[in-house]
């Protein structure tokens, strides 16, 4: 497929998307891949490439392995595609939840350095917010969004909320919260017209109010980084507009941690500046899908594997 880049953007896995394996035929194949591969490695101070490659898959899907691991593939493979095209200029960027951080790196309002080292910071404090107020999240089929507001209402109770975490594409939303607020939500989504609820094996309530515990530390990290304007527009999880000034991009994740991933109100923003196609780059093709659900007449493709660099 060629790609027409002016109607072209380019998005960045989040978490579910990781598997063992991930970036290892990439990296045998590209040097720039694996070049980039070893300074993770280095910059971390121990193998996170040999993880993602051989597993043990339990230890790739603890959120302080997967976050990196997902950024670091997706950067490799962005580094391929930018030698394949120097004058690339993208027309839109967007991450979903830890993939803005990459959507940020790929626009160089952060330096790879400084956006591994902030995903590995993020993994460490979502991994001990869950281990200080453990919670759980569901996915919930079939029903909108204000039903679905209305119930993550009726659900919390003092010292015990939910609220919609992930609006991924029409029929597809995340809830997160307490354990038996996201229970009391899920029976109660199910009475009210939604096809399916299913609990998700995390013990982290991601973009939830139980974040709250390490939202300062965050904040303090995300504020000592340094942030510059990104070199194409980023469309933030929490804004879904356009950003490009460092002081929107900085709010914008450092809001993330607790708010919504508004990816539908994304993509359709997107579609609506232009865009006709999307490339998610690095692991899997799950966001492709997304973006399909929610408007149906634009084309997706995954960009991790070299065989997906000879579609290009």
């Amino acid at each position: 497929m060629t790609i027409n880049f002016p109607t072209t953007a380019f998005i960045f896995p989040g978490q579910g998307s990781q598997t063992v394996g991930m970036g290892r035929d990439l990296a045998a194949a590209f040097p720039i891949a694996k070049e980039t591969f070893d300074e993770a490695d280095s910059l971390l101070g121990f193998p996170l490439s040999k993880l993602m490659w051989d597993g043990p898959a339990d230890e790739l899907n603890d959120t302080i392995n997967t976050q990196p691991a997902l950024y670091v593939h997706s950067l490799a493979a962005w580094r391929v595609l930018s030698l394949q095209f120097p004058d690339l200029r993208p027309a839109a960027l967007a991450g979903h939840s830890l993939g803005e951080l990459s959507a940020l790196a790929a626009s160089r309002a952060l330096t790879f350095a400084d956006g591994l080292n902030l995903v590995r910071t993020r993994g460490q404090l979502m991994k001990r917010a869950g281990e200080l107020a453990p919670g759980g999240m569901a996915a919930i089929l079939n029903l909108g969004i204000p039903e679905l507001e209305k119930v993550c209402v009726e659900a919390s109770r003092e010292g015990e909320s939910v609220q919609v975490a992930n609006d991924n594409c029409p029929g597809q939303v995340v809830i997160s919260g307490a354990k038996p607020a996201v229970e009391r939500a899920m029976e109660l989504a199910k009475a009210a017209g939604a096809k399916r609820a299913l609990p998700l094996a995390v013990s982290i309530a991601a973009h939830s109010s139980l974040m709250n515990s390490i939202q300062p530390e965050w904040d303090a990290a995300v504020k000592a980084v340094t942030m510059r304007d990104a070199s194409a527009p980023i469309f933030g999880n929490v804004a879904a507009r356009a950003l490009t000034s460092a002081d929107d991009l900085r709010a914008d994740i450092r809001a993330q941690m607790r708010s919504r991933v508004r990816w539908t109100e994304s993509a359709r923003e997107m579609i609506g500046s232009g865009i006709r196609h999307f490339v998610e780059v690095g692991s899997g093709s799950v966001l492709g899908g997304l973006v399909k659900r929610i408007d149906a007449s634009v084309t997706s493709q995954p960009l991790g594997n070299p065989s997906d660099f000879e579609s290009v």
